[in-house]
């Protein structure tokens, strides 16, 4: 019983490490977020939605549930979901506003936004609207691995990917 067992064992808990690696469907409060990125000194991004909104849900759908776009956000960003009409209380640089007036104090327009910042808060960029799977990888690749921070132009990182502008 005890041999047997070992192999379970060890495939149980290997699946698990792999599932806690965080997962990007692992979305955190706008708070607890921050708070998370400060620790892991990892970038943030903010999906900026709204209930009604037919691309968000598609965005939801076909992007952030695809398993590379998972696996990248995952491991290399601390991932937020605010509800851009949500009176929910929420802290940024020390001011304590509604989620409304934090997603308009990003000029947040339309919906969905995808925000991005550094691990200490600091706005780094707003994409605004629906973006496909495709796409939305390499701007993650070019976010998350340093490219954007290091001065990189983005017609420049598209070019050596080998994708259209």
């Amino acid at each position: 019983m005890r041999k047997s067992a070992l192999p379970l064992l060890l495939a149980t808990l290997t699946v698990a490490l792999l599932a806690g690696a965080s997962r990007a469907g692992e979305w955190k409060s706008w708070n607890a977020g921050l708070s998370a990125a400060q620790a892991s000194n990892r970038p943030v991004i903010v999906d900026v939605y709204t209930d009604w909104c037919r691309w968000c849900r598609q965005m939801d759908r076909d992007v952030y549930g695809r398993p590379d776009v998972q696996q990248y956000l995952g491991t290399h960003f601390v991932t937020v979901k605010l509800n851009a009409e949500s009176s929910e209380s929420v802290t940024y640089r020390g001011r304590t506003l509604s989620a409304r007036s934090l997603a308009s104090s990003f000029d947040v327009s339309g919906y969905p936004t995808t925000i991005f910042l550094a691990s200490n808060g600091d706005h780094l960029v707003n994409v605004p609207g629906y973006v496909d799977a495709d796409r939305f990888l390499l701007l993650l690749r070019y976010i998350g691995d340093g490219d954007m921070t290091r001065g990189v132009r983005w017609d420049e990182y598209v070019k050596k990917a080998g994708e259209k502008p």
